[in-house]
C-alpha cells in the first residue's frame, strides 16, 4: 500500500486534486468527512466540544451548529487550538482505523489521506509521500468570495487561521500548483500517478 497525504490551504484546489486521483483508482480518505463522523449528534466528541464552548453550538437537532462554533474559534488561535486538541485524536484514530480498512481490501492500494490540516496536526510522518496543492493566499482570497460568497475579511480570517504557506510547502514531496487551468493540474495529477505507478 502507498499512503500519500494529500494538503493544501483552504481554496488551494485540494479537492479537484483528491477527485483527480479518486478517478484513477486511488482510495481517499477525506480528513473533513471524519472530522464530521467524529461529530456526529451523541459522540463523545461533540459532547466534549459543547462542554468547551457551551451548549449553544448543538443546533436543536443535535448536530454541530458550526456556523456558532465558527464564529468562536477563527481568529482566536487559543480557543482553535482547544477545538483541535478534542478533535484531532479521534480523527486521527478513524482515519488510522480506514488506512488498515483499505490494506486490507487491497494491499496495493493507493491511499490518498486527503487533510487540509496535516501542518497543523504535526501528522504523524507514516506518509510515503507528501503532495501539497498550492495556489498563492490572493488567488484564495478570490476563490473564497467568488465560490463560497464569503466577504473578504472573512476569506482573510480562515486563510490567516490556518499554517502559512511556507509551512506547508516544507512538508511537500510533491507540489501541484493550482495556479493555472484544470487541464494543467490534470497534468501535475498524471505526472505524480505515473511516478506513484513506477515506484
Amino acid at each position: 500500500m502507498t499512503l500519500l497525504a494529500l494538503t493544501g490551504g483552504i481554496a488551494s484546489g485540494k479537492s479537484t486534486i483528491s477527485r483527480m486521483l479518486a478517478e484513477k483508482g486511488a482510495v481517499v480518505v477525506d480528513a473533513d468527512a471524519i472530522v464530521r463522523d467524529v461529530q456526529a449528534p451523541g459522540s463523545p466528541v461533540l459532547a466534549a466540544i459543547a462542554r468547551e464552548f457551551g451548549a449553544d453550538v448543538v443546533a436543536p437537532d443535535g448536530t454541530l451548529d458550526r456556523p456558532a462554533l465558527g464564529s468562536r474559534v477563527f481568529g482566536h488561535p487559543e480557543r482553535l487550538a482547544a477545538l483541535n486538541a478534542l478533535v484531532h485524536p479521534a480523527v486521527r484514530e478513524e482515519s488510522q482505523r480506514r488506512f488498515r480498512a483499505a490494506l486490507s481490501a487491497d494491499p496495493g492500494a493507493v491511499v490518498v489521506y486527503d487533510v487540509p490540516l496535516l501542518a497543523e496536526s504535526r501528522g504523524t510522518g507514516e506518509w510515503d509521500l507528501v503532495v501539497v496543492a498550492h495556489a498563492p493566499a490572493e488567488q484564495r482570497v478570490q476563490r473564497l468570495i467568488a465560490q463560497r460568497g464569503l466577504t473578504e475579511a472573512e476569506a482573510r480570517a480562515r486563510i490567516a487561521a490556518q499554517a502559512g504557506d511556507d509551512e506547508r510547502l516544507a512538508l511537500a514531496d510533491v507540489v501541484i500548483d493550482t495556479t493555472g487551468d484544470l487541464d494543467a493540474t490534470q497534468r501535475q495529477v498524471d505526472e505524480l500517478w505515473e511516478r506513484l505507478a513506477t515506484s
